[in-house]
């Protein structure tokens, strides 16, 4: 188990970093998203509520701005690149599966590279942001971006990519999550950003933890808890969902096939063709897959 374990992690980390475009996108997307949103928006006073607490406050329109755009970046590349990868990787996650794979170890890599790749998304994110704007709590902008969002969104990518069918579906839900979600809890974009109703969009508690620590100097560790459900939330969703699509692994029917004939009379003669009728199955079944 463990050597299955090591080996489909050091795959589903390799199949991550060939996503050339996406990883060229990330550098170059990121800082000019940042420079475009942030030439648009004037620094102006905005009210922000933090609503864990009650505390209204006036911050400024641009920083904050700057905040919910590195949101969006981070929604659109760590899921674009969790997504594309668990779409490609299926069909051969199957016949791993009927060669005798373990479905806990390729399910465990996966996520083990879906949050690498929200720490690298994140943490570039964080970093870029500092050409922009010095926010006087800057862990508060990492923590929101590394720990909270990216992570949540690298397990929405792994989400799409089990349920949808097709390439267009997944990349529409992504693009529209990440422009909408974020969208709406900025008040300087929505007159609506402060309504009790945003509290239950997944962006909100990453916005809530990141504008109360660089703009009240407070940690929010029930906003940050609140991004974890939604992380936890996409990972079970889209890992149950994983494991009920792989195939039952061909390896248990061919040892139950040799302990039949092994109690049998003329064991040899059935051993043979017990154990090649498993294979002969799960050799059709992946000429079916690819």
């Amino acid at each position: 188990m463990r050597q299955q374990l090591e080996v489909a992690i050091r795959h589903s980390l390799a199949a991550q970093s060939r996503n050339r475009l996406a990883w060229i996108l990330l550098v170059a997307f990121v800082p000019g998203w940042y420079l475009l949103i942030g030439s648009m928006i004037p620094h102006r006073g905005a009210t922000f509520i933090l609503r864990s607490n009650g505390t209204r406050l006036v911050v400024d329109g641009h920083d904050l701005t700057l905040i919910t755009a590195g949101l969006s970046a981070i929604t659109l590349i760590a899921g674009f690149v969790v997504f594309a990868a668990t779409r490609r990787a299926i069909p051969f996650d199957r016949r791993l599966i009927l060669s005798g794979y373990r479905p806990a170890a390729l399910i465990t890599a996966k996520t083990v590279a879906a949050l690498a790749v929200a720490a690298a998304v994140g943490g570039y994110a964080a970093v870029v942001i500092l050409a922009f704007w010095r926010p006087a709590g800057l862990w508060s902008v990492a923590v929101a971006f590394i720990l909270a969002a990216a992570r949540m969104k690298a397990t929405l990518g792994l989400l799409v990519g089990v349920l949808v069918r097709g390439d267009l579906e997944g990349f529409f839900l992504i693009i529209m999550t990440a422009l909408l979600d974020t969208f709406l809890e900025n008040p300087v974009d929505n007159p609506l950003a402060n309504k009790p109703i945003l509290e239950f969009f997944p962006s909100y508690g990453p916005t809530q933890f990141a504008a109360a620590g660089t703009f009240h100097h407070q940690a929010l560790a029930g906003m940050a808890a609140v991004s974890l459900g939604w992380t936890a939330a996409f990972a079970l969703l889209g890992l149950a969902v994983l494991r009920l699509r792989m195939p039952h692994s061909s390896l248990r029917g061919t040892r139950a096939g040799r302990v039949r004939a092994a109690a049998a009379p003329g064991g040899p003669a059935i051993i043979t063709g017990a154990a090649s009728q498993p294979t002969a199955t799960a050799g059709r079944s992946t000429d079916g897959l690819v």
